[in-house]
């Protein structure tokens, strides 16, 4: 499951009433991207996932989705689990843990990884604050510890619309294991979607650029619309 989507699926969800015990939620996106960082070799993705809210915000899901990583993987499957508190009208807190599953290779296995994450969000009179943060500790398989802070706000535009802008960077705490060109520990990421929902699917554009200088994080534009069945 990675954030991206799982905003998109969840905006999905509310725009078409009260979440049910069970969803399944399909995504076509014109590029997966994690991060900033296309994990499909710049081309489109479909993914999937099933989701069970129990009563008391937990929930629990898998989520899947091709990738392009050579020959090393080309599926990448995912289970997490979470609980969501609002805690007054104004604030919540959603925190859990997912693992990250990878298919596809003679040595796909080995990029399996486990990841915590916890994420805040205050909501006011000019939109949402968020501020999230993942922890692994054994990055893609490599034994290195990673952390992921997101900083973002969405604006409410017009009825049914909205602007989320958001700002990221991800952090190797063991350069030795994991580093991103060369010996950078760290590479920071932007992005503004436009969201809205149209018919019962949830539409983003977003325009998003990173530091790296990759062809795989450049500046780009990705379309992702998603549907989601409530059971």
């Amino acid at each position: 499951m990675k954030k991206s989507i799982m905003t998109l699926a969840l905006l999905s969800c509310w725009t078409t009433g009260a979440m049910a015990n069970w969803s399944v939620t399909v995504t076509g996106a014109s590029d997966y991207m994690f991060n900033g960082v296309s994990q499909t070799d710049n081309d489109p993705a479909l993914q999937a996932s099933l989701d069970y809210a129990a009563s008391g915000g937990v929930y629990a899901g898998v989520w899947t989705s091709n990738v392009d990583y050579g020959a090393s993987a080309d599926q990448e499957l995912d289970g997490y689990i979470g609980h969501f508190v609002q805690l007054d009208e104004s604030v919540s807190v959603d925190y859990g843990i997912a693992y990250y599953t990878y298919h596809g290779g003679d040595d796909s296995s080995e990029l399996n990884y486990p990841e915590m994450y916890a994420k805040f969000g205050y909501g006011w009179g000019s939109g949402t604050t968020e501020a999230n943060f993942w922890y692994t500790w054994d990055y893609f398989g490599t034994g290195a510890g990673h952390t992921i802070v997101e900083i973002a706000h969405t604006i409410p535009l017009a009825e049914n619309h909205a602007l989320r802008i958001s700002a990221d960077s991800s952090n190797s705490l063991d350069g030795d294991k994991w580093s991103w060109e060369g010996s950078d520990t760290s590479y920071q990421h932007v992005k503004i979607a436009w969201q809205t929902s149209w018919q019962g699917f949830a539409i983003e554009v977003a325009a998003e650029n990173t530091t790296l200088d990759s062809e795989l994080a450049d500046e780009r534009i990705v379309v992702a619309v998603s549907r989601t069945f409530s059971f």
